[in-house]
């Protein structure tokens, strides 16, 4: 049976919830109901065609329903779907662990599957606790806290949450929280009472070192989303940061996490955003478009000596306890080996640097909207802070929801987009064409431009 638009849309509002959307405001709205895709684009089920600027929540790297990704799980499902990696191993599983410690080099050699980016790193937050207390309960039973950035985001699980420094989205959950650490992020837009670039990477780092110099003995581990806080509003990070941070971690014996859960698989313009200042994480955290959009899969990642920290016999109870049902799942590894095998074989890495330089040029156009505060990007993630006014930097009342009402008129002009908070964020497919990157920025523009004219602002 098909249904209608109209039954389709009063489904969705009868019957289901949407993540982070406020439903009051949702039902009283026309829902874009996607039922299609095919390269950089969705088709809604009235056959709309829409760009896809938020590479359906930053995963989709290929482009939608390519052939030999859709290959891929065909032949793998023929074989078989599911079955559990507790107490026994499969094959697609084994040949991606593999390919991702060659990939990571260094000291990285073991993988742990899970199915999202939260229970990847809530999975590297146990991992680190735990090894402390495998090493020796006595003298490291005060490890118990981590240190993670101003703004952080790392996912939706109450470990996740715990480490997380976004007031709106983790605020209500306080009473359910372990307590953490929170160090200054380099917000360079926001921050220019500090300096510039240079002098605000210090003083970050300056802030870092008196919190471990004070407080290491306490400390597990530092956690941070290298080069872009995401869902921060695409805060990018000065060069050396990252670097810094590391060197710190080795300075104060605590175990470095990098959550590439977003930036992994190509999108800040190398494989792995921890490639571009050359640090060895002791535990990283995967997601996203490891599997090119395809299917939910997650993965942490760790060393020799923090795995070997788990051997023992079995009274000594040295087992990390942790595990999902669909832990490795042979569909969500075999498409994730092929995305691998054709971002290298369509030479996607020096595609997406080429095109970075390329949507740097296209987006300085923005800057001539007066609403238009600040353009980030790295690699192909932009953010765009909209503001009320330029030099004073004041975002707009919440209550007005301009950014939503932008990215309302881009949908009507064929471009989907999100906000985050007042920043518009552009995260196009990442084997998206220059001429359609150039149509996106475009109809961003004439988007905002409309916002502009009809407000009068």
């Amino acid at each position: 049976m098909k249904y209608s638009y109209e039954q389709l849309a009063q489904f969705d509002k009868q019957y289901v919830w949407h993540p982070f959307t406020q439903m009051q405001s949702y039902v009283e709205e026309d829902p874009l109901i996607i039922e299609k895709g095919k390269g950089s684009y969705l088709f809604d089920v009235e056959g709309k065609r829409y760009l896809d600027g938020y590479a359906s929540l930053w995963v989709n790297v290929h482009g939608h329903s390519d052939p030999e990704l859709n290959e891929a799980l065909h032949e793998q499902i023929e074989k078989i779907s599911h079955s559990t990696l507790l107490g026994s191993a499969n094959v697609p599983s084994i040949l991606l662990a593999k390919k991702l410690v060659e990939m990571w080099g260094g000291h990285i050699s073991k993988v742990f599957y899970s199915d999202t980016g939260a229970a990847a790193v809530e999975i590297a937050l146990k991992m680190a606790y735990q090894y402390w207390k495998n090493i020796d309960p006595v003298r490291y039973r005060g490890k118990n806290k981590f240190i993670s950035l101003k703004e952080a985001y790392h996912g939706d699980t109450i470990g996740a949450v715990s480490v997380g420094g976004m007031d709106l989205f983790h605020r209500i959950f306080e009473p359910l929280l372990f307590e953490r650490i929170e160090v200054p992020a380099p917000y360079v837009y926001r921050m220019s009472e500090y300096g510039d670039e240079e002098e605000i990477v210090r003083y970050c780092l300056a802030e870092l070192e008196q919190t471990l110099e004070e407080r290491h003995e306490e400390v597990a581990g530092v956690i941070v989303e290298p080069l872009v806080q995401g869902a921060a509003g695409i805060i990018t990070h000065p060069a050396g940061f990252l670097k810094g941070v590391e060197k710190l971690c080795r300075q104060y014996d605590v175990l470095l996490i990098c959550d590439e859960v977003a930036v992994g698989f190509g999108r800040t313009g190398t494989m792995f955003a921890c490639e571009q200042e050359g640090v060895q994480p002791d535990l990283v955290c995967l997601g996203k478009g490891i599997t090119g959009g395809y299917l939910p899969l997650a993965a942490t990642l760790t060393t020799e000596q923090i795995y070997s920290a788990f051997l023992g016999e079995a009274q000594e109870n040295k087992t990390f306890f942790h595990g999902h049902t669909y832990t490795g799942n042979q569909l969500s590894c075999s498409v994730a080996l092929k995305n691998i095998e054709l971002i290298e074989k369509r030479n996607l890495i020096p595609e997406v640097q080429r095109k970075a330089r390329l949507l740097e040029g296209m987006l300085q156009k923005l800057y001539e909207l007066p609403i238009v505060g600040d353009v980030r990007q790295k690699g192909l993630m932009v953010g765009i802070e909209i503001v009320q006014d330029q030099k004073t930097k004041e975002i707009f009342d919440r209550s007005k929801q301009f950014e939503h009402q932008i990215i309302l008129e881009a949908r009507r002009r064929g471009l989907i987009i999100r906000p985050l908070g007042p920043v518009l964020t552009f995260i196009p497919v990442l084997a998206m064409p220059e001429e359609q990157l150039e149509e996106a920025v475009d109809i961003i523009f004439d988007s905002i431009a409309e916002m502009v004219h009809t407000k009068q602002l």
